[in-house]
């Protein structure tokens, strides 16, 4: 399935011509039109909502908590459906559970289930929150193909497990940061310490940070946290805690989690300091950006699609990493000056081939994972 991800990848860079709410599909365009209808098209250029003529939708996707458009995990996870719905002329729609930050088990059934009843083929659940109510859902309705992001195999038949090796993208974020001179790192993490994704990504970084470290020679400064990122969300009380670890000394800091990234963007601009994005390329967001520990996201949610409406339900689980270069660093945009992107190519194939392996052991709190060139600050 691996080397299929790597063939797809590709397949889905194809662009065709629009027909109602999504592209051409088989729809053939006339010979003085091709040239255009293979223009690339950027996720911002499909629209967010679809009308389709009989009110119902293909192709479905369930929000996790926080905004569809944070910037990051649920619009990257979004823009993989969309782009997919238009180059295969399919109709689709967003579902916002209930609550917003606060929705329930049961608002996220409800969401579903309207979907289903709404003539989903197929439903994006990104985030691991969605699993009760996959348990709940998808064996009622075992014709729906569900597709779990950030998820694993469940064991029901219609239900797809998609996850990423967060630890790498994560450890080549901690190590590039330390190559490129800083010293006093910061994580702030979403999910309160719960959240899988979350977990590998800090836990990887902290492991890359303290490889470089040990290259160098030297010993670096961490702040790690999971204070203020429970709902993903950006706060007053998240920002006032960046701010001082700024003030403190703080050189850089992971913005791990959804849109708690504005608080960390406002606290480094204040202070003339750094951040690191997550999941996808987030220097656009912020000129405080010095690079950003990415996951392919949208086009894990095409690959997934493209199976789906090529073989059938797929069920089981899905794994991405390096090996299949699903994660990693945006070095078109990244603002290192120091590491140069040979040195970067050089490390990524080392964990691609495994000369590197990253630990991704769920590690909630890598002071304890003896660290040796990492002294833990509060």
């Amino acid at each position: 399935m691996k080397k299929k991800f790597l063939v797809m990848l590709l397949a889905v860079a194809m662009v065709f011509a629009f027909a109602a709410c999504g592209g051409g599909g088989s729809e053939e365009p006339a010979a003085d039109d091709q040239q255009e209808s293979t223009e690339a098209v950027s996720f911002d250029d499909i629209d967010d909502n679809c009308e389709s003529e009989d009110g119902t939708y293909q192709i479905a996707m369930v929000t996790d908590v926080g905004q569809l458009k944070d910037g990051s995990f649920n619009q990257f996870t979004w823009n993989g459906c969309k782009m997919y719905a238009y180059e295969n002329g399919k109709t689709y729609k967003y579902y916002q559970p209930a609550n917003g930050q606060n929705a329930t088990d049961d608002d996220r059934i409800k969401a579903m289930t309207d979907a289903c009843d709404a003539g989903a083929e197929v439903i994006v659940t990104p985030g691991f929150l969605q699993a009760t109510a996959l348990e709940a859902v998808a064996p009622k309705y075992p014709e729906v193909q569900f597709i779990f992001i950030d998820g694993w195999d469940m064991g029901i038949a219609n239900v797809l497990g998609v996850s990423y090796q967060e630890e790498q993208a994560g450890y080549l974020a901690g190590y590039a940061a330390v190559m490129e001179g800083y010293t006093k790192l910061g994580f702030s993490g979403g999910g309160g310490g719960s959240n899988p994704a979350c977990i590998r990504y800090g836990y990887g970084y902290a492991q890359g940070a303290n490889d470089a470290a040990a290259a160098k020679g030297e010993n670096v400064e961490m702040r790690y946290s999971w204070e203020y990122g429970s709902s993903f969300s950006a706060s007053d009380d998240l920002q006032a805690m960046l701010a001082g670890w700024f003030n403190a000394g703080t050189e850089v800091i992971f913005m791990c989690g959804g849109t708690m990234f504005s608080s960390g963007a406002a606290a480094a601009e204040a202070a003339d300091g750094a951040i690191i994005g997550v999941d996808v390329d987030q220097s656009n967001q912020s000129d405080a950006v010095v690079t950003s520990a990415m996951k392919g996201l949208a086009q894990s949610v095409q690959v997934s699609l493209t199976n789906f409406y090529g073989e059938g339900l797929q069920t089981g689980a899905l794994v991405l990493g390096a090996a299949d270069d699903a994660v990693g660093l945006p070095v078109d945009t990244w603002a290192l000056q120091n590491w140069s992107v040979d040195e970067y190519n050089a490390l990524f194939e080392q964990i691609k081939s495994g000369e590197i392996t990253v630990d991704n052991s769920e590690v909630a709190d890598p002071s304890t994972a003896g660290l040796e060139n990492i002294t833990f600050v509060q």
